[in-house]
């Protein structure tokens, strides 16, 4: 399978989840993630503002706003940048993605103590597959990124064998539901 059928069947089997079996499978997804010890010790938490096929990001990021610091991306041409997370003043952006507006305060690469990672698939020793276009490989690469890496996926996203190429940046943990 190339790995544009593997996206294709991924969103099918994402996108076939009632919104019940995905709430449920977020809530566990991110509840797991917030147990980890790196969770624990992190202070700036990169996360993502989630599309329907990803796991639902909403609760995660009101709940770990209340005592972590959140940074969200914004995608810039061909870069992503991370962003201070503030609700009020998120806008519709790349791709669709609820993103940080222009006044929002820049995070550096280095303050990332966490990474949560979206991708359409993984596997259990941490290679991903995105959406195609590298912008958290070419992100998670920039000298001084520190963050742990942590991939978020659904059961059915978890793969057995993924072909890795070199720019791909493995994750140090991926969590399902």
């Amino acid at each position: 399978m190339t790995k544009k059928e593997l996206r294709a069947a991924m969103r099918k089997q994402t996108l076939g989840m009632t919104p019940a079996e995905r709430a449920e499978a977020s809530r566990r997804i991110f509840g797991r993630a917030g147990r980890l010890e790196a969770f624990g010790a992190a202070r700036t938490v990169g996360l993502f503002c989630s599309l329907s096929d990803e796991p639902d990001t909403a609760e995660a990021l009101v709940q770990w706003g209340a005592v972590k610091r959140i940074v969200v991306p914004r995608v810039e041409g061909d870069v992503m940048r991370f962003y201070e997370y503030d609700p009020q003043t998120l806008r519709p952006g790349a791709f669709g993605i609820a993103e940080p507006g222009p006044a929002a305060q820049l995070c550096g690469p280095s303050e990332i103590d966490l990474m949560i990672v979206p991708g359409t698939a993984f596997t259990a020793s941490g290679v991903r597959c995105g959406r195609g276009r590298g912008y958290y490989d070419k992100y998670l690469s920039q000298p001084g990124v520190k963050a742990v890496k942590v991939g978020v996926c659904f059961a059915c996203q978890l793969i057995g064998e993924l072909p890795a190429e070199p720019h791909d940046v493995a994750m140090d943990y991926v969590i399902t539901d």
